[in-house]
């Protein structure tokens, strides 16, 4: 049967409903604005602590071995610098898929980087709350108006984590009203963690949110502020900071589209880490936040658990118990998890073999210049697309090779033929994905040391596809020889042979110095570089007189010209690497 309303009932419904809209209306303006801000913060934070890193960051990713811990420390510190776990697996997968990294590395890089994204939590333990606003103005002055580079990184990176802390405290009064609001607070009764049904609800719910925001430090910062304001309990935070957990894997997943098998492996050890550890650890919740509780009443006298409003001095107080034991949560989940994984690695990684098979072909690796993500991190984008730039040279190394038993032994390998000028296409493509990540990377802000290795990098792609280019000329000039019927004599093919290898030793010298970065090559350049520009003229001038004394056929002689021209053009384009190497114009 229905119940008709009356005026008199429909008013006051109709107050209280316009008073929870209005209500919405403010808290949805300071809590977007508050996360936007915090957000911001996170990245001119992450941005700032780049650049003051300097190198260290490719080192750190340069030094990572089969060494399982040194692997988790470097996720662990890349990760802390970068301010983001899922800015460091979209990295991983990048270097995995361009070969840079192995899988079982690249699952003890991911272990660290879950260990090292909980630094999040921590930074928001810092009793600086109230002083993010004046943080923010003074940097940002100092930002605005210093000339040095290192000083402006450093306000930068001020300025971020002065934006974290008033964007947090924007979200915080933002979420104060929803106390207030009985509608609101029946709602999030339904998210009560008590039960193993309501853990596993409430780590959904993390897990959903992060899926759509992305981030999994704005979902920890509105958990925070839910959880500090005492709208939701401390059992229902941590049961959705677990979930955020799985949540923050999409990045990763995302990234793998399209790349080769290993770097999708490495996307999904990343979601297989966090789900079976979500997985456990939801077993034994009770147990875990009982564990977590007592070690924050060891440090601030205070229980989070069951703990109101009511049972300390005041918000401030409350919220910093709250904040404690959420961060607490979050990174002794993340330890403990790491550690059940770590004895485990190269299994898990033979396990992610078995189950995604590769591919009957043999897969090229690509940079991953199509993430965007990628290019918010220069100092280590910048590391990725050197090794790009280092199989490049290894490629024309290989074409040196090629081209030596393709001209100066009787076997012709058509197949080798093949495989040279195939080479040579895919040097075109190398250099024309490194042009177009470096200048993407370049379009953006960055530091002035990234600028200058981007500009040598292009230089050095630039020189190696000419150098690919000239090899396939020279080879070219021997078959068009071939072709017409005739062959270069025994003494022509002794002196080209010679000469080749002398150019050969020297591409290998200035790729040694661009990989080791040896300033000191110059020297030795110019002296290999006069060494072959003699040779060339000594064989031309050879040649030359010959023709005087002997009939030797037109195609032959031009074709045997061009050659040694050539090979003085290698010289060209290896003596202008070396001149990149140190940095002359």
């Amino acid at each position: 049967m229905l119940t008709a309303i009356g005026p008199s009932d429909a008013t006051p419904l109709l107050t209280l409903a316009q008073g929870e809209i209005g209500a919405l209306v403010g808290l949805a303006m300071m809590v977007i604005g508050g996360l936007g801000l915090f957000l911001l913060g996170m990245k001119y934070l992450s941005d700032g602590m780049q650049a003051i890193a300097g190198n260290s960051l490719r080192k750190m990713i340069s030094a990572v071995t089969d060494n399982r811990f040194l692997a988790v420390g470097t996720g662990t510190a890349v990760t802390c610098f970068l301010q983001s776990s899922s800015i460091t697996t979209v990295l991983v997968v990048g270097f995995v898929n361009s070969g840079l990294m192995l899988l079982h590395q690249a699952i003890g890089v991911i272990m660290g980087a879950n260990i090292g994204t909980t630094i999040t939590g921590w930074i928001l333990v810092l009793k600086i709350g109230k002083y993010g606003l004046p943080m923010l103005g003074a940097a940002a002055l100092t930002f605005l108006f210093t000339k040095r580079e290192r000083v402006r990184y450093a306000a930068m990176a001020i300025m971020g984590l002065g934006m974290v802390f008033f964007g947090l405290e924007l979200m915080k009064d933002g979420f104060k009203p929803i106390r207030e609001i009985p509608a609101f607070v029946d709602a999030f009764a339904w998210f009560a963690a008590d039960s193993y049904f309501g853990v596993l609800k409430c780590a959904a719910v993390g897990c959903l949110l992060t899926l759509i925001v992305q981030s999994s430090s704005a979902t920890l910062a509105i958990t925070i502020s839910l959880a500090s304001t005492g709208v939701i309990p401390f059992q229902t935070a941590a049961a959705l900071v677990l979930g955020e957990n799985i949540g923050t894997t999409i990045t990763a997943v995302l990234a793998s589209l399209g790349a080769t098998t290993n770097a999708k492996r490495a996307a999904y050890a990343h979601v297989l880490f966090n789900v079976i550890g979500v997985a456990w650890i939801t077993t034994v919740f009770a147990l875990y936040i009982k564990g977590v509780d007592r070690f924050v009443a060891m440090d601030v006298g205070y229980h989070p658990l069951g703990l109101t409003l009511a049972d300390v001095k005041d918000e401030a107080e409350f919220a910093q118990v709250l904040t404690l034991a959420i961060a607490t949560t979050h990174s002794g989940f993340n330890i403990l998890n790491t550690l059940l994984f770590l004895p485990f690695v190269r299994v898990f990684a033979r396990f992610l073999e078995w189950a995604v098979p590769g591919k009957a072909t043999k897969e090229t690796a690509h940079l991953s210049s199509f993430d965007v993500r990628m290019l918010e991190t220069p100092l280590i984008a910048i590391e990725q697309s050197q090794a790009e730039i280092l199989k490049m040279a290894a490629g024309t190394m290989k074409m040196m090779t090629w081209a030596a038993r393709i001209i100066f032994t009787d076997e012709k390998d058509e197949r080798r033929i093949e495989k040279l000028f195939h080479r040579e296409e895919v040097l075109d493509i190398m250099e024309h994905e490194v042009v177009n990540f470096l200048s993407d990377l370049l379009s953006g802000s960055v530091p002035h040391s990234v600028i200058e290795e981007s500009r040598r990098q292009l230089r050095v792609a630039d020189e190696l596809e000419s150098i690919s280019d000239t090899i396939a000329v020279i080879v070219k000039a021997e078959l068009k020889i071939r072709n017409a019927g005739f062959e270069l004599s025994d003494t022509q093919r002794k002196d080209l042979e010679s000469l080749h290898m002398l150019v050969s030793d020297y591409l290998q010298l200035v790729i040694d110095a661009f990989e080791n970065n040896r300033t000191d090559v110059i020297s030795r350049a110019h002296s290999a570089g006069a060494a072959v520009t003699k040779r060339v003229k000594d064989l031309r001038g050879i040649h030359l007189t010959s023709l005087s004394a002997t009939r030797i056929e037109p195609i032959v002689s031009t074709s045997y010209l061009t050659m040694l021209l050539n090979y003085r053009r290698l010289k060209d384009h290896c003596l202008n690497i070396a001149e990149a190497v140190v940095g002359d114009k």
